[in-house]
């Protein structure tokens, strides 16, 4: 059934990319300038890539491998047949040098070093309402980025942010795609963001020549694993 499920999924995915969510580069307005996040470091090279501890059911479809890549770039393998399909990424970023979460966080009601209480609903629909804030920033960085690259050629349609589980933790998945004026798709980008309280949780993929790790070279592979990717979100051990 999941076979079935993620084939129907991905002919939907390539063909019909919400058109509710769709617009041209010059209706958007630029984002407000925001300071790059600080990434946590590995305190040393013997710690390991952090999909080791994190990931739990490593759901893939028939034969296909999905494990934690060598090394310690924070990056999970995709694999078939010992060929290496694509990859996704997470990154962690600590709320102490994130100014710019510490104020969503703010404007929802979470006050800066208040407890966190991962049971109460209101603690969750704040925490929605500051991860909905990040999106839609990150959701206007990126059209300003591809208008950039492309100017009228390519047209940003984003996918409606929906709350999901991220192990524990309650995550908004989001996704955009850039199109092409005369049909197909230059690039494609999934996401997953979470916070814990101390941390927030970037967990990246995409089908983009112009990324350099999280990423997929073909755009069918990355629409065949994309119900798995989720499936692997939701069973992730996190809090850690």
């Amino acid at each position: 059934m999941l076979r079935l499920y993620h084939l129907l999924l991905g002919s939907i995915l390539l063909v019909s990319i919400p058109v509710a969510a769709k617009f041209v580069f010059p209706q958007f307005s630029p984002p407000k300038a925001v300071k790059p996040l600080a990434v946590v470091k590995l305190p040393n090279p013997n710690q390991g890539n952090i999909w080791q501890k994190i990931l739990g059911n490593a759901a893939a479809p028939t034969n296909w491998q999905v494990a934690a890549c060598e090394g310690n770039a924070p990056l999970l393998c995709v694999s078939s047949k010992g060929k290496r399909l694509g990859t996704v990424e997470i990154n962690v970023y600590p709320l102490a040098n994130n100014e710019d979460f510490q104020k969503k966080l703010v404007a929802a009601g979470i006050p800066t070093g208040s407890q966190v209480d991962y049971q109460s609903s209101k603690y969750q629909t704040q925490v929605l309402s500051a991860l909905k804030a990040w999106v839609t920033d990150h959701y206007a960085a990126f059209a300003k980025d591809l208008q950039g690259k492309y100017g009228k050629e390519i047209v940003f349609s984003a996918y409606p942010p929906q709350p999901v589980p991220v192990g524990k933790l309650q995550g908004i998945r989001y996704g955009f795609a850039g199109l092409k004026q005369q049909g197909g798709v230059q690039e494609q980008h999934i996401g997953h963001v979470a916070f814990d309280g101390t941390k927030l949780y970037v967990i990246t993929t995409a089908f983009d020549t112009n990324t350099q790790t999280g990423k997929f070279e073909n755009l069918e592979n990355l629409a065949i694993f994309q119900p798995y990717l989720y499936a692997i979100a939701a069973d992730l051990h996190l809090p850690q």
